[in-house]
């Protein structure tokens, strides 16, 4: 093998470990943690817009409904928490103070 080639293969194989630590990673997603909703009723929304606050009412949800959310990943907007209905399995908002049974179910 000549030497050019020999530094050719060497090279490449020198960059291949550093090309990957250069590209980014995919994270996957992180799955909401089990819990229920705690409160006599709790209104579920769509949206969270940042200037008016919750949108688009989706639902009211009563106590012991199945909900999921995942405190520390899963964002919280003035109190109104990202979470996951488990019923007709959807995404929406609703107040943090009524999310509670983490894993009881």
């Amino acid at each position: 093998m000549s030497p050019r080639r020999r530094t050719l293969l060497a090279a490449c194989a020198l960059a291949v470990p550093v090309a990957s630590a250069l590209l980014p990673t995919a994270e996957a997603a992180v799955p909401p943690e089990h819990a229920i909703v705690v409160c006599q009723s709790a209104s579920f929304y769509a949206n969270y817009d940042s200037s008016g606050g919750p949108t688009g009412l989706k639902r009211v949800l009563g106590y012991g409904d199945k909900i999921g959310h995942t405190p520390g990943s899963h964002p919280v907007y003035n109190g109104w928490a990202a979470s996951f209905d488990y019923g007709p399995n959807d995404w929406g908002y609703l107040r943090i103070e009524c999310i509670g049974g983490y894993d009881s179910w």
